[in-house]
């Protein structure tokens, strides 16, 4: 009796045993069989593109013309026209030796002559809008023929280009209860009208993390920059069913991960496609690169649609791979988030990459972050690629 208890006790310990070695050799499986997709879960298909050649820093190249505002004229001190003078009252001799000796002009000479008017004088006009003068006229033809000059190197130079599909990755370390490592990486995929933008982080070893996070952003490329059309996150974490959440963009609204539906915005972004946007602007409009302005964007997060404002904060010099490289850092405001309830993303940009963004910070609160910055040189596919 003893023998055959201990034999049902050592029975139920092995069945336990080897339940539990089924259960981790089925996590395994799952986490390996995962790895580029998430099991029976839909997923967007992602554009493949191979990536041949390393891209080394350079001298930021001029704004393409097309997108730069016209010059405005340059002011001019106003002119006080007297009312026309009649020969009588023109001044004499001696009233031009007691005044300040001065150069004098053809324009102006024209100018003080005395006009006979016709037998049938044509209508003036008021004396608070006179007829320009022969200088006047001048400058005038001077201006209008320096805009169409402008306009006509806009119109002939070349059109922005959008760079070839492109791929950085990162190192990443960070705090979450407790120091973190990791890796992450940024991926820019572009076919012909069409984009994709994947942002991968892992924390922990490659071949076994213990968090992982991948968005991807896919849509249209347009005048004014990234058009997203849907936009996917997918959190996994060990022995948990993988979380995602996905947000559509409509024509008119957009449906966000849990079903509410908002009125779109112009320009609107989602969280990876931000970061591409930011570069656009920096390239096509390097106004906005200047040190104490900010850029506003509309985003649209799983659980809400809002207003980022990014305040370009100061430049600032890294050490990276590459080198030394001068950077622009943009940091979030907070506006209407709290800490803990979101993700805020700082970004250094370095205008001598395309103005790729070469480190990340991406915090949830003072004791929640990860940092990535840049561990080699970015690589890019051929523009055939693109094609």
């Amino acid at each position: 009796m003893m023998n055959s208890r201990r034999a049902l006790r050592w029975a139920l310990l092995l069945l336990a045993v080897v339940l539990a070695h089924l259960a981790a050799t089925l996590w395994v499986q799952q986490q390996l069989g995962d790895l580029d997709g998430l099991g029976k879960l839909p997923q967007q298909q992602r554009l493949q593109v191979a990536f041949v050649r390393a891209l080394a820093p350079a001298a930021p190249a001029a704004a393409p013309a097309v997108r730069a505002a016209p010059a405005a004229p340059k002011q001019r001190r106003a002119r006080v026209v007297a009312p026309a003078a009649s020969a009588a009252s023109l001044p004499t001799a001696a009233d031009r030796v007691e005044g300040p000796a001065r150069p004098v002009d053809v324009a102006d000479a024209r100018a003080a002559e005395p006009v006979v008017p016709d037998a049938a004088p044509a209508p003036t006009a008021a004396p608070s809008e006179p007829a320009p003068t022969a200088g006047e006229g001048e400058r005038a033809s001077a201006v209008a023929q320096a805009a169409s000059a402008a306009a006509s190197a806009a119109a002939a130079a070349p059109a922005f280009e959008w760079p070839p599909s492109t791929r950085l990755t990162y190192v990443l370390k960070g705090n979450y209860r407790g120091e973190v490592n990791g890796n992450a990486r940024v991926q820019w995929i572009r076919q012909g009208a069409r984009y994709q933008v994947h942002l991968d982080v892992a924390i922990g070893p490659s071949f076994a993390p213990l968090m992982s996070r991948r968005m991807t952003s896919d849509g249209e490329l347009g005048p004014e920059g990234l058009t997203p059309r849907t936009y996917d996150e997918t959190t996994r974490l060990p022995f948990q069913q993988p979380r995602r959440s996905n947000v559509q963009f409509g024509a008119e609204r957009v449906t966000l991960a849990n079903g509410s539906q908002h009125e779109t915005a112009a320009g609107i972004q989602d969280s990876a496609s931000q970061f591409v946007q930011l570069t656009y602007l920096f390239t096509t409009q390097p106004e906005k690169m200047r040190v104490g302005d900010s850029v506003n964007l509309p985003v649209a997060l799983p659980r809400r649609v809002g207003r980022w404002v990014y305040d370009i904060v100061g430049q600032e010099r890294l050490a990276t791979p590459l080198g030394e490289l001068d950077t622009l850092h943009l940091k979030p405001r907070l506006g209407e988030r709290r800490p803990g309830n979101e993700l805020s993303a700082e970004v250094w940009f370095a205008p001598s990459l395309q103005n790729l963004p070469v480190r990340i910070r991406i915090q949830q609160d003072a004791e929640t972050f990860v940092d990535l910055q840049l561990d080699a040189a970015p690589l890019q596919a051929s523009e055939a690629a693109a094609r």
